[in-house]
């Protein structure tokens, strides 16, 4: 980043420059991008972002414009030697053999940018704010030195959440502020939390070079043994749609600007149409659980979040992007055609496009071109409905349904493949008008965000803002607020310094999120350190004055090669499910014999039942003293199975240990309600229809209490203030 040059307009944008030059002009600078000596339109900024758009995409060979419609795939910084995201430095060295600093481009890197054009990178894992900054630097300075000098945008999956959770890739919080997760915020009830949320993500993604967030999930949570279901707002058509709007707005909306501005990130709402109703919970990152259903003729609720909040925007218009998710919306096209999202001319072309009128970017979820894996139980497999095709048929396929962007794509190849075969059936002149409606929609966006004036960031500010007090304590504060009390026996809060019993946990072998063998692990209920600024820890019951009790809800999924499919469980206990359908809903694939995936009778344990052991346990060892369960919700689930031998039950969505003491403690009061049903048993989650919210029976306790959705305590007992009435009474 040297040669490094700052010019400040007058009531225009301050101008990074390295090596491209400035043309002054009306007393005016631009960056002279072009090369040219003379002001062409898409470098100047007094124009509207469309116009600088259209004009340079006309200006872009076929082969720029491909680089646009790729999304990287995810880039570790500094990257890793081996694993699932392997990269190189220096000519195929390893970081520490290469001698480059953590910051520096990989040889994969400069490979994507230079000669495949990628210009949308998505970044996973940035070490701190100061490395992120210095290696967005790195990426800017070498893309402007290209023709047009089009800047890196920079995209990020959600990277706030305060405790991960096992599905989809995890962006942990690096110098950044902690937040709950989505059914987090939505236990707070308060739109005005996740606006808040959203402008802070904003000026800390920033921060670090980033214009895109891959979120917020919009997605109606109506099936609750979804792996991702925790990282939605629920199944609460009025509240997702209304956390839509205010998150949306808050993350694209610069205050100074009161519209698109320089603190502007560009929001990518997932997963059109809804990838909430998957068969029986069954994921579609996986060919066995690739099928969306609507027993209950329910679709048009699933898009109420897109149609009525994140395209029906005060400040900025729509989201600026949209994510088709990974499944087959069975038998929604009228056609009968059962194929992937994003390959369904009805779904993108005839009711995103054509009958509600989006404008902005569509682009596929992340790889799903490339050929199938010959075994069902694998990660990838994505091409649903499209097994058939060539690679670059899929690619042309997509773009003919109106998508712009292909996720996790880096190889130019398919693409300009592609093109050709369009030309052959389209014409070249309707094939190069195609592809410049797509380069003007993906542009707009760098435009929108200031990239063109300028994508450099200062280091040391970067490492001022991010994780700084305000926005640590904003997001605590949030936390606290999405944690749901369900029972209390009187024993919260405890004040003072007590001993606290804290067993550990055992969790047996179980398949992955990249369907990888996990091992079995025995790990500590808590971290000590967490625990000691609120209580001395005690590993004799006996010596204790309470037991906490540190759970999440079952981990499970719903296919091995071994079984076939078999229940998604929610029960701790060894489940078989007799009350699930004789024959599925959807079915139908190439490495199958039958398109029943049914599962009746069959059974499942899920891999952490020792949770429920060690609450049954921690009651006998603490006789008549308190014992308090905390439990990580990562899906709804059968608190039954363990209510009754617990005095209190905190639910939590994700956040901080810490957290969870200080409502234990008294150092705050719970607030939060359930955005969602605990369901009774699982005879009633098999009988309901996936996409229907409400539809099962929730639990009720030992005290009377029933928790459904929007049930909690506080210290005085049953909540009831303005945000149930105004939700509850209209879910």
């Amino acid at each position: 980043m040297a040669n490094i040059k700052t010019v400040k307009n007058e009531g225009g944008p301050t101008l990074g420059v390295t090596s491209a030059p400035v043309i002054e002009k009306d007393g005016l600078f631009f960056r002279d991008l072009e090369r040219t000596g003379e002001l062409v339109p898409y470098e100047d900024w007094r124009l509207t972002p469309e116009e600088r758009a259209k004009d340079l995409a006309s200006r872009m060979s076929v082969e720029e414009i491909a680089g646009l419609m790729m999304y990287s795939a995810h880039q570790i910084v500094p990257a890793a030697g081996g694993g699932w995201f392997p990269a190189t430095y220096r000519g195929g060295k390893t970081l520490a053999e290469s001698g480059a600093d953590e910051w520096e481009l990989t040889d994969q890197q400069k490979k994507f940018l230079t000669e495949d054009h990628v210009r949308y990178v998505l970044a996973m894992v940035l070490k701190n704010g100061e490395i992120a900054a210095k290696w967005n630097n790195e990426m800017q300075a070498l893309c402007e030195e290209m023709p047009h000098g089009i800047p890196v945008n920079t995209s990020t999956d959600p990277r706030h959440g305060a405790g991960s959770a096992s599905a989809e890739f995890k962006t942990e919080a690096k110098d950044t502020s902690k937040w709950p997760l989505g059914l987090g915020l939505a236990a707070t009830f308060s739109p005005e939390t996740v606006k808040k949320f959203a402008r802070i993500a904003a000026k800390e993604y920033r921060a670090l070079g980033i214009t895109t967030e891959l979120g917020p999930q919009i997605d109606l949570g109506t099936e609750p043994r979804w792996m991702r279901v925790a990282d939605t707002y629920g199944p609460s058509s009025k509240l997702v749609t209304e956390y839509a709007k205010n998150y949306c707005e808050g993350l694209q909306n610069d205050p100074e600007a009161d519209g698109w501005g320089e603190s502007s990130v560009a929001a990518m709402v997932k997963h059109w149409p809804g990838g909430g109703p998957c068969e029986a919970g069954r994921d579609a990152h996986y060919a066995y659980g690739k099928f969306a259903v609507y027993p209950g003729d329910n679709l048009q609720e699933h898009l109420k979040p897109f149609l009525e909040g994140a395209f029906k925007l005060d400040k900025t218009g729509q989201a600026s992007a949209v994510m088709p998710y990974y499944t087959i919306s069975y038998g929604v096209d009228p056609s009968g055609k059962n194929v992937g999202n994003s390959y369904s001319k009805y779904i993108i072309g005839d009711l995103l496009r054509d009958k509600y009128g989006y404008k902005g970017v569509v682009c596929t979820d992340w790889g799903i071109t490339q050929d199938p894996n010959p075994k069902l139980d694998s990660f990838g497999s994505r091409c649903f409905g499209t097994e058939d095709l060539t690679e670059a048929e899929r690619h042309l396929c997509i773009i003919e349904n109106g998508v712009d962007q292909f996720g996790g794509n880096n190889d130019i190849k398919p693409i300009l493949e592609a093109y050709k075969i369009g030309c052959e059936r389209h014409g070249e002149d309707a094939m190069r008008k195609r592809f410049e409606e797509s380069a003007v929609r993906l542009l707009l966006n760098s435009f929108r965000c200031g990239l063109f004036e300028n994508p450099y960031l200062d280091p040391e500010e970067s490492k001022e803002i991010l994780g700084c007090d305000e926005f640590v304590k904003e997001g605590f504060e949030a936390q606290l607020k999405s944690i749901v009390m369900v029972k209390n026996n009187g024993v919260l809060p405890v004040s003072g310094r007590k001993k606290v019993y804290i067993p550990g946990r055992h969790i047996d072998a179980h398949k992955g999120f990249m369907r990888d063998m996990m091992p079995a692990m025995d790990i500590p209920g808590a971290n000590p350190a967490d625990v000691a600024p609120f209580y001395d820890v005690t590993d004799d019951p006996a010596e204790a004055d309470m037991a906490i009790c540190f759970i999440e809800s079952p981990i499970s999924d719903g296919y091995t090669e071994e079984t076939g499919y078999r229940p998604v469980t929610l029960q701790y206990r060894p489940y078989t499910a007799d009350a699930a359908r004789e024959v599925s809903i959807a079915g139908g694939d190439f490495r199958e014999e039958s398109d029943n995936r049914t599962y009746k009778g069959k059974s499942n344990t899920p891999a952490n039942e020792s949770d429920l052991d060690l609450v049954i346990k921690a009651r006998e060892q603490m006789g008549d003293k308190p014992v308090i369960v905390s439990i990580r919700m990562n899906n709804p689930c059968m608190v039954s199975e363990f209510e009754k031998y617990a005095d209190a039950i905190l639910v939590n969505f994700g956040v901080e240990t810490k957290a969870t003491l200080t409502i234990v403690s008294g150092g705050a009061e719970p607030s939060a309600m359930l955005p969602v049903q605990l369901p009774a048993d699982m005879e009633t989650v098999e009988k309901h229809c996936e996409d229907k919210p409400f539809d099962y029976n929730p639990y009720t306790d030992s005290v009377g209490n029933t928790y459904d959705f929007g049930f909690g305590l506080d210290f005085k007992g049953v909540i009831r203030d303005d945000r149930y009435e105004k939700y509850v009474s209209n879910r």
